[in-house]
């Protein structure tokens, strides 16, 4: 009996983000998409210009107020950022 190649989609996409180094990039969209999610869409509309740099979430927000609010809750916002996401990318926040 002759063996199967047959690969479920899942694993191969999976095996081909980690051939090509993506699952990274992929994970910190995951994050970034999970913004206006676990935030709510007033301070989505006020937040802009996201990334990921070295596990750290950079976000601009445009009120010094909601930049001050938005620090007291930092590590709240990380644990619900990676939930939301499903995996476990980000370990700060800094807002700018």
């Amino acid at each position: 009996m002759k063996k199967s190649n047959e690969v479920l989609l899942k694993d191969a996409i999976s095996s081909f983000l980690k051939d090509n180094n993506l699952e990274s990039k992929l994970n910190e969209t995951r994050v970034i998409g999970a913004w206006e999610e676990v935030t709510g869409k007033l301070i989505a509309r006020h937040s802009n210009q996201m990334q990921i740099k070295d596990r750290v979430l950079y976000v601009k927000v445009d009120s010094a107020a909601l930049r001050e609010e938005l620090s007291y809750q930092r590590s709240k916002l990380v644990k619900k950022l990676n939930a939301a996401a499903g995996i476990d990318a980000i370990d700060d926040i800094k807002f700018g």
